[in-house]
């Protein structure tokens, strides 16, 4: 079976005009001139249009954002809990109004069935609203006398001010899921969004600016080795926070050791899926045909990776083609029915089809799919990969794209071995009817979220985050608020 890309008859941009953000910095409360020599333009995946362009931002952009950021940082700590929740409650009212609009440019900006960009809106705006609760609420260890005729008082102070970096696979609710735990703890920020899709978030700086006081969220546009690279040296950041590649990861880290701010990172993943012989088999085919292709698999929990038991690898395999078979590509703009968009860019169209072709080489063989469909376009068919050997290359690397490799084990310690034995620890699944066994397995996943019998659900109140290759620190949930804030301990001392 070939997958053809479904496309609209009328190809009317999906986003222009006054849905479109100014094409500028967002800095102490307005977008800014810009001195920029140079610009990035911003590219439709599914037509290979230019939508905007926007500045590449310089250190001295970066400089004016922090400086902003610093003025404001006081008076916005200085808002008790409730003061800053309802802020955070405007917001997400603000944007639940201008759902339409932001689903329609984060489509058109990286090619997302619409389906899918709605996903991420209506998850941005429940970002919002649990932070907005969950910062009144926040707990701490009891105050008391823990020595004689002393006193001790925990606290959680703000940071200060919070360098942002977010990836270009979600844009807006990867913004969110920094920005509300940054504003929540009462801390100020600068966002240096994806150069490929900044268009969101340059919106969300729009749409909310007058719902903030000036400086207290900053948007600068550019290119991770300037405008990031600034961000995690400045030494007026307390801390730099970054979703994005390992390699990202890596430099952000280096950069920031120099002044010993604190670092967030949320980088790859490579989800083992690990399907023993007693699993409901047809309801794991069912739930990876949206785990592991949704947003056409540009996803770092995607369950990309299957560990199947030999003995029923076949007919699960058969099961999976069944439910890949059928996945509808295409363009947004074509319908509600488009399960899955192009890739993002031409780059990472090369990327993967790169990998799929040193796969082909190494006797891996396509059960679906397999290679790119016909432009225009960065599309990618839906691919199940079988007979992959141990240790290859397109079961170990993530390839960030629609496909989802098999390889089979023969009993659980191998399982687990082979589970393990990727540079990546994100997260992984478990299917098994058997109890017991599901507990043991998941304790033993290195995996910083481990599903059992479902795979990529998740919710604002429980944490996201991985252990190895995959960064550290926690977005979402109680922990999102911590990692954002500070402990400071005060003992008085009353003896009399």
């Amino acid at each position: 079976m070939t997958a053809t890309v479904h496309r609209a008859a009328d190809a009317a941009p999906l986003a222009e005009g006054k849905d479109l953000p100014p094409s500028l910095h967002f800095i102490g409360g307005a977008f800014v001139d810009t001195a920029a020599e140079r610009f990035t333009e911003v590219i439709d995946p599914s037509s290979e249009d230019v939508i905007a362009r926007v500045p590449e931002g310089n250190r001295e952009d970066v400089d004016r954002a922090v400086a902003a950021a610093v003025g404001a940082k006081e008076e916005w700590a200085r808002l008790v809990p409730k003061e800053r929740s309802e802020v955070l409650h405007a917001i997400a009212d603000r944007l639940a109004e201008h759902t339409d609009v932001l689903v329609r440019l984060e489509a058109a900006n990286t090619g997302k069935p619409l389906s899918v960009a709605r996903d991420d809106v209506d998850g941005t705006i429940d970002t919002f609203r649990f932070i907005a609760g969950a910062l009144r609420a926040t707990t701490s260890m009891a105050a008391g006398d823990y020595v004689e005729d002393h006193l001790s008082v925990i606290l959680r102070e703000p940071l200060g001010v919070v360098g942002l970096v977010t990836p270009w696979n979600y844009p807006l609710m990867m913004a969110a899921w920094k920005i509300a735990p940054t504003l929540g703890a009462g801390n100020t920020l600068v966002i240096k969004p994806s150069e490929q899709t900044p268009l969101t978030t340059l919106k969300f700086a729009e749409l909310v600016a007058d719902l903030l006081p000036p400086g207290v969220v900053n948007v600068v546009t550019g290119d991770g080795p300037v405008v990031g690279a600034r961000l995690a040296e400045h030494p007026d950041i307390a801390m730099i926070a970054l979703t994005g590649s390992v390699g990202s990861g890596r430099a952000v880290a280096r950069t920031a050791a120099e002044s010993l701010k604190r670092v967030h990172l949320e980088l790859g993943g490579k989800a083992p899926v690990v399907i023993f012989e007693d699993a409901d088999l047809e309801a794991a085919a069912v739930a990876l045909r949206t785990a592991g292709y949704w947003n056409s698999g540009q996803e770092c929990g995607a369950a990309c990776r299957v560990l199947v038991h030999a003995s029923v690898a076949d007919r699960f395999t058969e099961e999976l083609v069944r439910e890949v078979g059928k996945l509808i590509v295409g363009d947004p703009r074509a319908g509600e029915h488009v399960d899955i968009g192009p890739l993002v860019s031409k780059a990472h169209f090369d990327r993967v089809r790169g990998y799929l072709g040193r796969a082909r080489s190494q006797g891996v063989r396509a059960a679906i799919g397999g290679s790119s469909l016909d432009g225009p376009g960065y599309f990618v068919a839906p691919t199940v990969l079988v007979d992959v050997p141990e240790g290859a290359e397109i079961a170990r690397e993530e390839v960030f794209g629609p496909v989802v490799t098999v390889e089979t084990f023969t009993d659980e310690n191998e399982a687990i071995r082979r589970a393990n034995d990727v540079p990546f620890g994100l997260s992984a699944s478990v299917w098994t009817e058997n109890a017991r066994r599901s507990h043991a397995v998941a304790a033993r996943l290195d995996a910083g979220t481990v599903w059992v019998n479902s795979h990529l659900v998740l919710a604002n109140e429980v944490p996201w985050g991985g252990f190895k290759g995959s960064g550290y620190g926690r977005d979402l949930s109680l922990y999102a608020l911590d990692d954002y804030s500070r402990t400071k301990h005060v003992m008085h001392h009353h003896g009399r």
